[in-house]
């Protein structure tokens, strides 16, 4: 049995967090939980899961907004990667900037790199590392699933004018470690509605070939 998977879109800037979790253990992990991640909680409350891990793509304020209230509920696990760790720290800080409230996230429990198999009932999730958007940017993959935060999204590609940001290393992430999954892996982008790696291959304007200009 494969891991279900619920998607929740939440918060002002429409963030899609995603619970997953194990039908037989009730043991789940929840990618990415943004604001109002109370109804992340309750949800898994209401059917009984106990959310062990948060796994976060990157650290922008929008994608760890709701760290500090899941881990409260749940006891979770944090895993980040080490290169956004200060992102992470000083995430409610900047989001003050965007007149946006976000609580402060806890310290990571530990960190996560490229390779690492993280375990989720009877699932194993791989990490990948993306940088571009983020220094310590990653996506996770199992089982033809992929999240893949703000790196790549239906028909375009994450900001990189931000902190942190590096055009090349995002579009060489996605070409070098996203386009070699297979083309029916559904990706579950940080915004906006799903896709496949196949579909991106094929017709995102902004990976489409034009000579050695990505490479």
């Amino acid at each position: 049995m494969t891991l279900n998977i619920k998607s929740f879109t939440l918060g002002p800037l429409q963030n899609n967090s995603y619970l997953l979790w194990d039908e037989n253990g009730k043991v789940g992990s929840v990618i990415d939980p943004t604001f109002d991640s109370e109804v992340i909680a309750g949800f898994a409350k209401k059917n009984e899961i106990h959310i062990g891990k948060i796994l976060c793509t990157h650290c922008h304020f929008d994608h760890i907004a709701g760290n500090a209230i899941i881990s409260r509920f749940f006891k979770s696990e944090i895993l980040i990667h080490k290169n956004d760790l200060q992102l992470l720290r000083e995430s409610h800080k900047i989001a003050d900037h965007f007149g946006l409230i976000v609580e402060p996230s806890p310290e990571p429990s530990r960190f996560i790199y490229d390779g690492d198999e993280i375990v989720a009932g009877r699932e194993k999730i791989k990490v990948i590392e993306t940088p571009g958007h983020t220094r310590g940017g990653v996506a996770f993959y199992f089982k033809g699933h992929l999240f893949s935060g703000d790196v790549l999204f239906s028909g375009s590609i994450g900001r990189t004018d931000l902190e942190g940001g590096d055009f090349e290393k995002l579009v060489r992430s996605i070409r070098e470690k996203l386009f070699t999954l297979p083309s029916d892996t559904i990706v579950h982008p940080g915004h906006g509605e799903e896709t496949t790696i196949g579909r991106e291959i094929g017709e995102n304007p902004f990976l489409l070939s034009k000579g050695e200009e990505f490479v």
